[in-house]
């Protein structure tokens, strides 16, 4: 994997993204934020599940309002998105909320931005400039308020990334323009605290963007395939688009966009980073996918012991393997592994074969030697 893009670092509260921190894995509420109980309950979800930075969406004052109160009885940072009323990211720094996310495609009155921008440097609070393209700013229109309707912008006309004829101004054109629009409006005011996401739902169009932008300017990126879908296919998605930037050395932080639980987006975030060796949080799975080889039922197997790893948060790579072609082999490369057979399966720890045990007793077997492998501190 190539070297990660030097940064600036930038706390959110406690967290630092960039500067060489671990990548970062964030989840937002999917509650109302103005039901303050509902969404604390989802965030205490979410920190139990591993989440470290945690968005909420304030539509209006009341969910401005709430978020002084969520923020205190969580344990993560709270961020604040932010569209069309400055006053509501006023109104979130006032309740100590540790990140804004503006929108500049809809807040682009640049006396506005400028505001909050103040209010946020007196308090030190970084702001993430969320470039989205399903609220770009009207083409010609970046950082103008009258004479632009966002309903007749023009931008689904512009070519996405691998379309446009050479000179022809494009999406990745008008997205990398907008997020430069508003660091220079920040930059004016001597506000560094920066971060910047540039997401799309297409794959190529994310990925040209952030890999232009991030050879532009020195602040961590925010990385994301917006509305990605279904957990399925939502997953797939993020993990092409993300999984690139990420072994190119491009991305600080991460959203998994799904239409499914926030705990799915903080799980599918982790298993990014640990398939690029960049996080290692809680147990990997090595599992074969079965074939007419297999003696014995490994799917239901692999299934079995993902349940019981995913109760607990050991760091180790579990082999659940089902034939005697790779089973040995990955078995013996995990800390824990099992080659199973007809009837009976071996159990291999660290490559040496530990235990023979029957069929019957393999899951048990296989549950124990994993309890009992020790983890390196690391140190």
């Amino acid at each position: 994997m190539s070297n990660r893009r030097a940064t600036k670092p930038v706390y959110v509260g406690g967290v630092k993204i960039g500067g060489g921190a671990d990548v970062t894995v964030q989840s937002m509420t999917k509650t109302d934020t103005r039901d303050v109980k509902a969404t604390v309950k989802q965030i205490h979800e979410l920190e139990e599940a591993g989440c470290e930075l945690i968005r909420s969406a304030v539509p209006d004052a009341e969910a401005a309002e709430a978020m002084a109160e969520i923020k205190k009885q969580i344990h993560i940072p709270l961020i604040a998105d932010i569209h069309f009323h400055y006053q509501l990211a006023l109104k979130c720094l006032e309740g100590g909320v540790d990140c804004l996310r503006l929108n500049p495609g809809n807040l682009r009155n640049e006396d506005q931005v400028r505001e909050v921008v103040r209010a946020a440097k007196e308090r030190e609070v970084p702001i993430r400039i969320g470039v989205n393209f399903g609220s770009l700013p009207p083409v010609g229109g970046i950082g103008r308020t009258r004479g632009f309707s966002r309903h007749m912008d023009l931008v689904n006309q512009l070519p996405k990334a691998g379309e446009a004829q050479a000179g022809e101004y494009s999406v990745v054109d008008h997205m990398v323009a907008t997020a430069l629009w508003e660091i220079s409006l920040l930059e004016d005011q001597d506000f560094d605290l920066i971060k910047i996401s540039m997401k799309a739902f297409d794959v190529p169009t994310t990925v040209e963007a952030y890999t232009r932008l991030a050879g532009m300017m020195p602040y961590p990126l925010h990385l994301g395939i917006t509305e990605a879908g279904t957990p399925m296919a939502g997953s797939i998605r993020t993990s092409v688009g993300l999984g690139v930037l990420l072994y190119n050395g491009i991305g600080d932080t991460i959203r998994v966009s799904l239409s499914g639980p926030s705990t799915e987006e903080v799980t599918a975030g982790f298993e990014i980073l640990k398939s690029l060796n960049m996080r290692k949080k809680g147990a990997v799975l090595v599992a074969c996918p079965s074939c007419g080889r297999a003696d014995v039922d490994v799917v239901k197997l692999a299934n079995e012991v993902d349940g019981l790893l995913k109760k607990g948060d050991k760091e180790i790579t579990v082999a659940v393997m089902g034939c005697e072609v790779n089973g040995p082999g990955e078995a013996k490369d995990a800390d824990v592994g099992i080659a199973a057979g007809a009837g009976r399966a071996v159990i291999f720890r660290k490559g040496e074969k530990v235990r023979v045990v029957p069929e019957a007793e393999m899951l048990t077997a296989l549950m124990e030697e994993v309890e009992n492998t020790p983890v390196p501190s690391g140190d």
